[in-house]
């Protein structure tokens, strides 16, 4: 059969439905990734066959300002290319699509922020596309697909079948450091995704977190873009900083500091490494209460800081107490088990061919 995956946003997105797609192509059916031009590399990094459909990236929240040129572009890919089933993420147009073409759709993702109200708002925006293609409603998804365990999901999260999280990243060559651990060492790794040079950017801060770690005695590793290595890493004195393979390196760690990005979060908790999350948005927050809310995590919130209290010298603080702390460790573990008996992609392909057979 014929699976047409529908991404946007980040490469968090690409990452995340990589595995279900890599699934349904080992079971021999046909897949294509519909993605914007800026997601392309990503696709393509992960070994998925991807076509672009628009030249700039699609945000949550405006599927309403670019729904017309997004439909129609995907109208003319399944005019040649005509798909059994859809698969689409945080946007609803994938779903104004397969109600067009009368065929099921999967809502594939990690639903851990609470989204009930911008779906509903979303869902109203898309009305006159659905009456400019005549479509007289916009069925529920035939299949809720959520990565994210149980123990962290909103109380408001609708019932969908879990799956467990496969980390799927670009890859780069594998050296020995990255997946040995240092001897008489904790490890640290420092990462703000692929949204910002670095963690906090500019690099002052950078700097003075990468003094209090090596100070400690840890060993710290900057998972960042080659931009980033180039710019800060002079600066930043004996850390390794570049593209680290984040599913090769994360199991090695005693501790990860990062932003909250999605494939981040998810890639540490299948490690069973606590965090430190400074977040840089409202998900990356939402991310940052459910991790620490289940006790494998400390969130600190930069842009609202206790009175009298130095920002930088909190998130120092914070990596001191998850390092010291062994109950943090403790409940990253309990998590990535909990994660771990979740079932795989291949198990949940079944439930989507049968959809697609009917």
């Amino acid at each position: 059969m014929r699976l047409l995956f529908t991404v946007g946003g980040s490469q968090a997105a690409v990452f995340g439905v990589a595995p279900l797609a890599a699934a349904a192509r080992n079971a021999g059916h046909e897949i294509l990734l519909a993605a914007d031009e800026p997601l392309m590399a990503a696709a393509q990094s992960v070994g998925l066959p991807a076509v672009c459909i628009t030249p700039e990236r699609m945000r949550y929240g405006q599927d309403a300002m670019t729904a017309a040129v997004r439909l129609d572009a995907l109208l003319e890919l399944t005019r040649h290319w005509a798909p059994d089933l859809v698969v689409g993420g945080l946007s609803h147009v994938p779903r104004v699509l397969a109600a067009r073409l009368k065929v099921p759709y999967v809502r594939h993702i990690w639903h851990i922020a609470p989204m009930a109200r911008r779906d509903r708002t979303a869902v109203a925006e898309l009305q006159p596309e659905l009456e400019r293609l005549n479509v007289t409603e916009l069925p529920a998804p035939d299949l809720f697909i959520d990565l994210c365990p149980p123990s962290l999901r909103p109380p408001d999260a609708p019932a969908g079948r879990a799956m467990r999280w496969v980390p799927r990243v670009r890859q780069s060559r594998i050296e020995p450091w990255m997946y040995t651990r240092p001897e008489g060492r904790r490890r640290v790794l420092v990462t703000a995704g692929t949204r910002n040079l670095v963690l906090d950017t500019p690099g002052s801060s950078l700097r003075r977190l990468v003094d209090e770690l090596t100070g400690t005695g840890a060993e710290v590793l900057i998972a960042a873009l080659p931009e980033a290595a180039e710019r800060f890493g002079p600066e930043l004195g004996d850390v390794r900083i570049g593209w680290i393979p984040l599913d090769v390196a994360a199991p090695t760690c005693d501790l990860a500091v990062h932003h909250g990005g999605a494939t981040t979060a998810m890639t540490l908790i299948n490690a069973g490494v606590p965090q430190l999350i400074v977040p840089d948005n409202g998900y990356g927050k939402a991310v940052a209460e459910a991790v620490s809310g289940f006790g494998a995590a400390v969130m600190v919130d930069r842009h609202r800081p206790e009175a009298g209290q130095d920002p930088d010298e909190v998130i120092a603080a914070g990596c001191r107490e998850v390092l010291s702390d062994p109950r943090y460790a403790e409940r990253a573990r309990a998590l990535a088990a909990e994660a771990a008996a979740l079932p795989t992609p291949a198990e949940v392909l079944r439930e989507v061919e049968a959809l697609a057979a009917r």
